[in-house]
Formats: structure tokens, sequence, C-alpha cells
């Protein structure tokens, strides 16, 4: 047996058993759901950053920056903007109302702001679009295992998402965040160390530069382009920000919170911190094509490296980096498909009477449900990136415009959410099939989407209005 499969085995016992041991201490749904909202600006970090850094931000950026170059920075650089904007405009506010109103969901907020339809639609929409941004994640573990031992594919993501599932169905939000802190000091550690000791084997970022000029001539200048290049660049903006801002998972990450002040700390230093990490996985990407330039799967550009390229004792403790950052990012997930589920769903609409234990064990079904359900997702997809992207999109069109203008407009309800999000939708396929998802030069068919999804909820908000005051002024004149 390798060491990197004694790292990988030991990390998977040490989160399974952290995760049934912090269980014990969740009392009821309070705890499950938002921690008892007490997580401080530490736990609140770690929870944040964890879920930020996983499939996409580990083995999909380092494939982006294997296959088009530094451009590929923007995939997580877009996740850092997006982080900075919820820690500073739509955190603490969503918190303040969460906190005076009992939210436990994204689903809370939107029936308070919209109504109980707007709350359905959206759970379903999630219930869409969740499992494949799971399968991401299993993905990528399926790919380090394959990669480091040779595992097949499919035993590699029921393995997967066995650890993932069981941690996280024990102790919820609570077991997560101090799991979360755990795992954070692992993922920089390891991620730290590969970045250095890779830049040190190609002779720093300008033996690189020469290295991959002898090694492939035909990568022109667009390769160290940081603004563009390939399918990758500042246009990942509009794809990738406003699922950082609004993501519901997050959200309720934020929920968890102690106070507003913990918001902007914690998840202001997520951001700030994720601005510099976006480049570690890139670089490793790009030293990879170095070492592998015929990888016929980019997505194991990063596990290659760090089995073949480095010192044994780095490989092992980057590879568990990696496994720890897929893990992390998944639990995420799971929180937002178990909430959704038994609070949005279960509770509000099948069985409204429903106990506080009735609840948690709904919430745990339904994470075992979509870990089932990500599993069977993961199996028929080939890329981490692909599965993400179809998350991204669905998740950013249907979700952003709502809760964007739930906290900043006092008007609005049902018509103008159904219209954000079908005008949103049907402008992001059209302009992608029209133009086999190239876009409009910069207007790419996400940006696309959401202008046509502010401008759907714009529009349905004026008509109405106007109808409103067209009615007064009828009913005026027949006093």
């Amino acid at each position: 047996m390798n060491l990197h499969l004694v790292v990988l085995i030991a990390y998977s016992v040490v989160l399974i058993a952290g995760g049934l041991w912090v269980g014990r201490l969740v009392r009821g749904s309070a705890d499950f759901f938002v921690a008892g909202r007490s997580l401080g600006p530490g736990l609140l970090f770690a929870t944040v950053m964890a879920a930020n850094i996983g499939a996409g931000s580990t083995v999909g950026a380092a494939s982006l920056g294997y296959q088009y170059g530094l451009s590929a920075w923007w995939w997580v650089g877009s996740a850092a903007i997006g982080t900075l904007v919820l820690a500073f405009f739509v955190g603490p506010r969503i918190h303040r109302l969460a906190a005076k109103h009992g939210f436990y969901t994204v689903g809370d907020f939107l029936e308070h702001r919209y109504g109980t339809a707007v709350r359905g639609v959206m759970t379903a929409l999630l219930w869409m679009a969740t499992p494949a941004i799971l399968a991401g994640q299993l993905i990528a573990l399926s790919v380090v295992l394959e990669v480091v031992v040779g595992f097949p594919r499919v035993p590699a993501l029921l393995l997967g998402g066995l650890v993932t599932t069981t941690y996280f169905t024990a102790g919820g939000l609570r077991g997560a965040a101090w799991i979360n802190l755990a795992q954070l000091v692992v993922l920089i550690i390891g991620f730290a160390a590969a970045l250095v000791m890779a830049l040190h084997l190609v002779g720093g970022w300008s033996g690189m530069a020469v290295g991959m000029a002898a090694v492939e001539p035909s990568v022109g200048d667009d390769y160290f382009n940081f603004w563009h290049g390939g399918d990758a660049g500042w246009t990942l903006l509009a794809l990738v920000a406003p699922n950082f801002i609004v993501s519901p998972g997050l959200l309720q990450k934020v929920y968890g919170a102690r106070d507003t002040r913990s918001i902007r700390l914690g998840v202001g230093l997520c951001g700030l911190a994720l601005l510099v990490f976006a480049f570690a996985p890139v670089v490793l990407g790009m030293v990879a094509r170095m070492h592998h330039p015929d990888l016929i799967n980019p997505d194991h550009a990063l596990p290659m490296l760090l089995r073949s390229d480095l010192p044994v004792w780095v490989g092992a403790v980057g590879l568990g980096a990696l496994f720890v950052a897929d893990i992390s990012s998944a639990d995420a997930i799971l929180f937002m498909l178990a909430t959704s589920m038994s609070q949005d769903l279960y509770r509000r609409f099948i069985n409204p009477q429903a106990s506080d234990r009735r609840v948690l064990f709904v919430a745990r079904v339904a994470a075992v449900l979509g870990g089932v359900v990500a599993v069977g997702m993961a199996i028929v997809s080939t890329s981490v990136v692909a599965s993400l992207r179809i998350f991204y999109s669905l998740v950013g069109l249907s979700f952003f415009v709502p809760v964007v203008a739930g906290l900043y407009r006092r008007r609005g309800g049902a018509p103008e959410v159904f219209a954000s999000i079908a005008a949103g939708i049907a402008t992001d396929l059209t302009v992608r099939l029209a133009t086999d998802g190239a876009g409009f030069g910069v207007v790419t068919p996400n940006l696309a989407g959401l202008i046509a999804a502010g401008a759907g909820f714009t529009c349905v908000a004026v008509a109405r209005s106007l109808r409103g005051r067209a009615t007064a002024a009828k009913t005026d004149e027949t006093r």
C-alpha cells in the first residue's frame, strides 16, 4: 500500500469519525441548519472557505490552467469577487432579516418577501441544479483515486459519496463548521507546499515560460495572458460570481453567524484569501502541462502532477489537501439539499406540524437521497467544469435577481420573480444555441441571461406599478 493511499484512507476515517462525534452535540434543527446562530469570524471563515474551495477550485481550475493558462485565474477569482460582495453587501443585510424572523433557509426569505409560490418554485429549481455540482465534487474525488491507485471510476464515486454523506448527515452545519476548520489547515499546508515545490522544479515563473516554449512551441502568448485565453478569462465573472453572492448554501452559512461583524470579518477575509489562492491550482495545472503535455483528460492534470512529479511527501500532503477540498465543498452542497427538502418542502408544504425531530430525520434522508442522485449524475458526466457550469448557470439566473432585488427593493412580488427566471433562462439558452456557446463578443450567454433576468423583473414591476396607479386614479374618479 503506497503512502498516497494511506493518507487518503486516514483522512476518510477521521472525517467520518469527526462528523459522528460532533453529531452528538446536535440538539435540534437550529443546530443542524444554522449552528444555533453561533459562528464567530473564525469558524465562519473556515466553513465558507472550505465550501468555496472544492472540485471546481482545485481539479477544475487546474484543468482550465492546463488548457488555457493564466487566464484560468478568473474561475476562482470570480468566486472571490462574489464572496466579497456577499461579505459586505448581501450577507449582513440578509442575516439581520434571518435573525429577526427566524429564517433557516433561503426559501424562508423568499417566501417572506415574495410568497409561497416563489418558495415552491425555487425549491424545485434548486433540486434540479444542485446534484450537478455535487456530481462535480464526486468526479474530482474519483479522479484522485483513479490516478493515485488505479481505483475504478464507479467504486471511487460510490466511496466519495459514502464518506461525504456519512459525516455531514450526522452533524449538519455545526459539525461541518468544526470539521471544515481542520480541513482548511490541511488544505492550506498541502497547496502551499505543492506550489512552492512545483515552481522550484521548473525554475520559477520565468523558467516555466522558457520551458513551456521548449515543450510546446505552439503555445502562444495567450497562455500567459491574465485577462483572456481560450475558454477562460474575465468573462467567467458573469457565470461564477453571482453564485457566490446568492448561493443558498453560502447564505445559510451566513445565517449561522453570531452577528454582522462576524460576516464582514469572516467572509471578507475568505474573499481576500480566495483572491490569492486562485493562482495556486492554475499554476499547478500549467506546470503539469510541461510534464504531461499529452493528457487525454485535463482533469487528471493536478492529481497526476502531485503523484508523479513532486517528492513523495509533498505529493501525499497535496493529494490529501485535494481530497479534503473536494469533501469539504461537497458537504456544503449536501447542506443545501438537506435544508431545502426538509424545511422548504416537507415542513412548509407536506407536514407543517412536523416536530423538530421529524424535520431533522427528513433533512438527513434528503442528504442521503441527494448523494445517491449525484453519484448517478457523476457516472454519466465526464468533466468537473462541465458539471459545475450546469449549476452555476441555473442557480445564478434563478436566484441572483430575486434575492438582491428582495433585499434592496420594497416593491416586487411573485410575477416579477417568475418573469426574471423565465427571461434569464430563456435568453441564456437562446444565445447559447445561436452562437454554439460563444456568445456575442464579451456578452456571454450567462451575462445575456443575467441582463435579461434583471430586465424581466424591472419591466413587470414597472407595468404593475403603472397598472396600480391607473386603477387608483380610476377609483378616485368614481368617488
